[in-house]
């Protein structure tokens, strides 16, 4: 048996190209994963362009572990572990598209591992496929009582093992494209209120952990029921795509979340930025949409499409200009400047500052 690379366990690996070479005609499995009846079109010449895939193999049986790599290779970026330990930190560094396990292991059993895999929200949806020499009905029926999408029997036969993975890699991609379909505006693409909702929270708490500042702007559409009035509601939904579009355009980390909030309003969460990196950001915002130039001639002096925006900051220990660090605290800081724009003459931004004589925020947004 061809012995594993070097810092095999709880690391990840590759498969030697001496190792890989009598497998490379799976590599164009691979290629059709996502729609295996299709014929190439491809020039043979042409490089096939293959999704990036990551696999987990997990087996306390180093040549088990070399054997699936061996039936795998081509299919996606192969990681190994021989302990459930190492593998569920692997798993939550980078959560893998697909993993199969050995459902008998020392320590912590595949049974254990795929409880914690399914016990974490990061990696529920992972499927997990239990490797096992156990063919009993009782064991395949725990397997999938833990969470197991398949079972496959040791000895694992290529032709199985292979066309059981992609099954699941399938799977996984549609569901994916449903997840995150729903987490989607439908009409801008930028990501919808419940999206934002989810990340916020996330976020609060991410900041609150680490010390770090969380900013928001609250960024709404100048008259725009005199814009759907004048120019109706198809051009409305023109309107808010261009104003998405551009919004959009200026995140630059992939922390930065833009999203519709509701109707002709848009939020924009930014960890890590203090209330000087997001009124600057909140000041090119403004700028952006303006430069549209998009007609509006019920919206005066300009007669084009502008924005008001509302900035906010919230940390761990509140002082001048920002909130506490919470979501509800957040949004109505947040809100509280947007109505100070609006009131202000619009077409601007404002920053969040606190009541004088009292911790309520008052006001509505026209």
């Amino acid at each position: 048996m061809t012995a594993l690379l070097p810092g095999l366990s709880g690391s990840e690996a590759t498969l030697s190209a001496d190792t890989a070479a009598p497998f490379a005609r799976r590599r164009s499995d691979a290629a059709q994963l996502l729609n295996p009846g299709a014929t190439p079109t491809i020039p043979a010449a042409a490089p096939v362009v293959v999704p990036t895939l990551s696999l987990l193999l997990i087996d306390d049986d180093p040549g088990i572990v070399q054997v699936l790599g061996r039936m795998l290779c081509g299919l996606g970026h192969l990681r190994f572990a021989l302990s459930g330990q190492d593998a569920l930190r692997l798993a939550r560094e980078s959560a893998p598209d697909v993993v199969l396990v050995d459902a008998d292991m020392p320590g912590m059993s595949g049974f254990e591992f795929c409880a914690l895999m399914k016990a974490d929200p990061q990696l529920a949806e992972v499927p997990v496929i239990f490797v096992s020499s156990h063919g009993e009905v009782e064991t395949e029926v725990a397997a999938f009582a833990a969470g197991a999408a398949d079972f496959i029997r040791k000895p694992p036969a290529a032709e199985v093992v292979m066309v059981r993975v992609r099954t699941q890699l399938r799977l996984k991609a549609l569901a994916d494209a449903l997840r995150r379909a729903a987490l989607v505006d439908g009409l801008t693409g930028v990501a919808n209120r419940r999206r934002f909702d989810e990340q916020l929270q996330s976020e609060c708490e991410r900041a609150l952990r680490n010390g770090e500042p969380l900013s928001l702007l609250m960024i709404d559409v100048d008259h725009f029921k005199r814009y759907n009035d004048r120019y109706g509601h198809p051009a409305g939904d023109l309107c808010l795509q261009e104003v998405a579009t551009a919004v959009q355009g200026l995140v630059r980390r992939p922390a930065d979340q833009v999203a519709r909030y509701g109707g002709e309003e848009f939020a924009m969460l930014l960890p890590q930025t203090d209330l000087t990196g997001a009124s600057h950001l909140a000041e090119r915002v403004v700028a952006a949409v303006e430069a549209l130039c998009i007609p509006h001639e019920g919206s005066p002096p300009r007669r084009v499409v502008t924005v008001s925006v509302g900035v906010a900051s919230a940390s761990r220990m509140p002082a001048a200009n920002h909130t506490a660090l919470s979501a509800e605290a957040l949004i109505r800081a947040a809100d509280q400047a947007l109505y100070a724009a609006k009131a202000a003459g619009r077409c601007q931004s404002q920053t969040y500052r606190p009541p004088i004589a009292t911790g309520e925020f008052g006001g509505a947004i026209d």
